[in-house]
């Protein structure tokens, strides 16, 4: 803990004076963040320093699994900072970052490492489905590849229950707002993006176009009540 200290006050004496203007700028306007990134919380994996965000720059939700429960009418942390990012922020991209070695994968893989641990499992049943694509859709697979395809699948599931979200329909209906899956590979530093038009994950590379599990585009299913209303009839 005294490491942990020690490096707070190296913050308030050499990190902060050199951008206080930057802090002062945010305390003044408030903040205005470009992306909503909904990461795991192993220590491992750090979104502003992957990213290499300033302060201001990335709202960022941490969870064992990055896992997003479907919209209910429960309230729960998740599901108040996705709306809060989307209807208050105005973010316009939502990432949902999972990872390799990702220990909430492991136990979902391997139930009986959550013995002990009630909280833990119940929150991983909303990764289920992702379970069950891995056992049902893959084959013969070492106890590591499971795990990373597990995580990778994990993230293609909560994207799905992201879309749910009231927040994020409403978004996603008037072209308001991109969804992008993500996979870092801690081993190695890459970053993987989920690709919609394919479902797979490719590597993400700076001459390359940006892989986008959903693009922002207007995606209503008629353009008025009369044009529904006309084709039922």
């Amino acid at each position: 803990m005294n490491d942990l200290i020690g490096r707070v006050i190296s913050f308030e004496k050499q990190v902060f004076p050199n951008q206080s203007a930057l802090y002062a700028r945010l305390a003044t306007d408030g903040q205005s963040p470009k992306a909503l990134m909904i990461s795991c919380a192993d220590s491992r994996v750090a979104p502003e320093h992957i990213m290499q965000a300033e302060p201001g720059d990335l709202f960022v939700c941490r969870n064992a699994g990055n896992i997003v429960p479907p919209f209910s009418t429960a309230n729960g942390g998740v599901s108040s900072t996705v709306e809060y990012a989307v209807a208050a922020l105005g973010v316009r991209d939502i990432i949902v970052c999972g990872h390799s070695d990702c220990g909430a994968m492991k136990a979902l893989m391997n139930p009986e490492m959550l013995a002990g641990m009630p909280n833990v499992a119940a929150w991983l049943r909303h990764s289920s489905a992702a379970h069950s694509v891995v056992s049902s859709s893959y084959h013969d697979l070492e106890s590591h590849d499971a795990v990373r395809i597990a995580s990778m699948e994990n993230v293609v599931i909560q994207l799905a229950h992201l879309r749910t979200h009231p927040s994020v329909a409403a978004a996603v209906a008037s072209g308001q707002i991109a969804l992008h899956g993500w996979f870092f590979d801690i081993h190695d530093g890459v970053m993987l993006g989920l690709d919609g038009d394919t479902g797979r994950f490719v590597a993400i590379h700076e001459d390359r176009p940006m892989p986008v599990a959903l693009r922002a585009a207007d995606r209503r299913a008629t353009d008025s009540a009369s044009a529904a209303l006309g084709e039922a009839a």
